[in-house]
């Protein structure tokens, strides 16, 4: 199973972003190995308008089957949710514990958006 989990930073120990769709980047994890690979989200950090929709599809080409993240908009969700990719959301403050929660069972998968678009 891959995750992509929103940072700023370049390693599990950095902070969780908040943002979905604005992240600076997405940490691509698998939990089968291990092994990480980083995605830069940079071309979504000042768009006007789109960037959920086009964070969410740039995770998706990554092949990744879950989301972890602080927040996820309607639309975000909407393109996450039609590839069938889960989101979870977690006020944890670093990916290393977004991850220990994930391994631990204790992320609640989200039913859809927790926050209003342009967010």
């Amino acid at each position: 199973m891959k995750l992509a989990i929103t940072t700023s930073g370049e390693t599990v120990d950095a902070a969780l972003d908040s943002r979905f769709g604005r992240a600076p980047k997405f940490l691509i994890y698998d939990v089968e190995s291990g092994a990480f690979t980083l995605l830069d989200n940079a071309q979504n950090l000042q768009a006007a308008q789109g960037a959920g929709v086009q964070a969410a599809e740039h995770v998706a080409r990554a092949g990744v089957d879950a989301v972890i993240t602080g927040h996820c908009g309607p639309k975000a969700f909407r393109v996450l949710s039609a590839v069938g990719i889960k989101v979870y959301t977690t006020d944890l403050p670093t990916v290393a514990a977004a991850l220990a929660a994930f391994k631990a069972g204790s992320l609640s998968q989200a039913e859809g958006a927790d926050v209003e678009g342009h967010w």
